[in-house]
């Protein structure tokens, strides 16, 4: 099922403009046990219903941002970038490898590299 979302810098787009990252989900400790990294990149809620979710723009502005998506209906509450995300504290952004992405691009849409 295609549907909209709307990428915080570009706007309306269709969704296959996008890369799913995943739920938002707190990265474990700087040097986490296997346990916890393997549940961190494995197991996940699955929600039937809203929950929090990574998107990468990667035919547009090449930017990582949150969704609070309805997953039974695919209705889209809101998009924002992290820092401005309701009720988050600047969630950490996953590499941009994980969608496929080349890099990380600021507000602005200059170039930086995953380190700073």
């Amino acid at each position: 099922m295609s549907y909209v979302l709307t990428c915080p810098n570009c706007g309306v787009r269709e969704v296959t403009d996008f890369g799913y990252g995943g739920e938002v989900s707190a990265r474990p400790a700087s040097r986490p046990t296997r346990r916890e990294l393997n549940t961190y990149n494995y197991f996940r809620r699955n929600v039937a219903g809203v929950q929090r979710e990574w998107w990468f723009h990667r035919s547009g502005c090449r930017v990582w941002f949150v969704a609070e998506r309805d997953t039974t209906t695919n209705e889209v509450d809101w998009t924002a970038l992290p820092a401005e995300a309701p009720g988050t504290n600047d969630p950490q952004t996953p590499e941009a490898a994980k969608a496929g992405g080349e890099g990380l691009r600021g507000k602005a849409g200059g170039e930086r590299s995953e380190t700073g």
